[in-house]
């Protein structure tokens, strides 16, 4: 089968003939029938998220079970699935507790190597690599869904949007009422939009430099979209009474949109961080304004909580019309035009690009 290997920084993918490994007690092998290119996986190109090379990209997925090992429960094969980043093994300390995307074991779900090339094997980010047609990987790390929406929309379930529903229902947990601020309006952005508005957010505010986007954000629900600037904390304050919002939601993955998020959200109000930020960049807060602000300064990966139940959940009102995945995909592409979809996607001409496997 195909896949698209990273085969070091900031270099084009290439496009190799692999095989995915037979799988092991609690392995499953899926055929992939789309992927979306997300931003993160940019963001390993770049070396942001540092991955040992020759690797397979690619963490947003749907596609159908074809074989299992011997051990394995959560799946069958023919079951159609959606990726998640977020497998855990439901038994550790973090687990137990609720809390499966602190899971102790993720390091080790997610960086066996399951792709056989000619002289190696080759490990698949977050455990995953659906730019590949068909991957190895632990049955924790697919959901099992039923449902006859589209693969292209079932794919970007697995990260971008359970990442931005999970931020607002899990991490911040936003009620009826509250007013929420989102800055960056990409796949993670919109989704957390949604999320705020059947939340029964009163106002949302969308922010993001690309007029497509902000578009795209009011088309989501967005109460209203701004530009980021100097004036941003001034517009912010003008729409919420001079307060501030009760939540806001970073996707972007800066020190400086964190710090703005920090600066329009009122004192005992909540900022969550999405953003996939360089490891090296640092945020500044006064130690005062800490205290007498008495803000909540919240990080949030994968979907915040229990991929495993949002994920269906977000299937389910989707089927319902109650939300949007199919305005997310911009553009469906085939594989050998991954690095073109990485290119729409840092000039903004993109929300997602989609790769639809034969």
């Amino acid at each position: 089968m195909r896949a698209a290997v990273m085969e070091g920084l900031a270099r084009p993918l290439v496009v190799r003939e692999l095989r995915a490994a037979d799988p092991g007690p609690h392995e499953v092998v899926v055929r992939l029938s789309a992927s979306g290119v997300c931003h993160t996986d940019l963001h390993v190109l770049q070396g942001g998220l540092p991955i040992p090379v020759p690797a397979v990209l690619g963490h947003e997925g749907a596609g159908v079970v074809e074989r299992t090992g011997t051990a394995v429960q959560r799946v069958r094969t023919g079951d159609r699935v959606i990726t998640s980043a977020a497998g855990a093994c439901g038994t550790c300390f973090f687990c137990v507790r609720n809390e499966p995307q602190s899971c102790e074991q993720i390091t080790t779900l997610v960086s066996t190597p399951r792709f056989v090339g000619d002289d190696a094997m080759l490990q698949g980010f977050a455990g995953l690599g659906t730019f590949a047609e068909t991957m190895t990987v632990h049955e924790s790390s697919v959901i099992p869904v039923r449902t006859d929406l589209p693969a292209e929309q079932l794919a970007l379930v697995g990260c971008g949007v359970v990442t931005g529903v999970g931020a607002v229902v899990n991490t911040a947990k936003v009620e009826p009422g509250m007013t929420v601020a989102v800055i960056g309006c990409g796949g993670v952005g919109q989704s957390a939009i949604q999320a705020a508005v059947l939340s029964g957010a009163a106002c949302v505010v969308a922010i993001d430099p690309v007029e497509l986007k902000r578009s795209a954000a009011r088309r989501a629900g967005a109460s209203v979209a701004l530009e980021p600037g100097d004036s941003l904390t001034d517009e912010v304050m003008s729409r919420t009474d001079g307060r501030g919002v009760d939540v806001a939601i970073e996707a972007v993955g800066s020190a400086a949109t964190i710090t703005a998020a920090w600066q329009i959200t009122r004192r005992g109000g909540t900022v969550v961080v999405v953003g996939a930020a360089d490891p090296a960049d640092v945020v500044s807060l006064g130690a005062a304004d800490i205290i007498l602000s008495r803000k909540m300064l919240k990080g949030s990966i994968f979907a915040g909580g229990d991929a495993q139940k949002l994920i269906p959940l977000i299937v389910r009102l989707t089927e319902a019309g109650r939300f949007d995945l199919e305005s997310m995909v911009s553009k469906t592409i085939g594989l050998d035009d991954i690095d073109k979809a990485f290119e729409d996607m840092q000039l903004g001409r993109v929300t997602r690009s989609v790769i639809a496997y034969a």
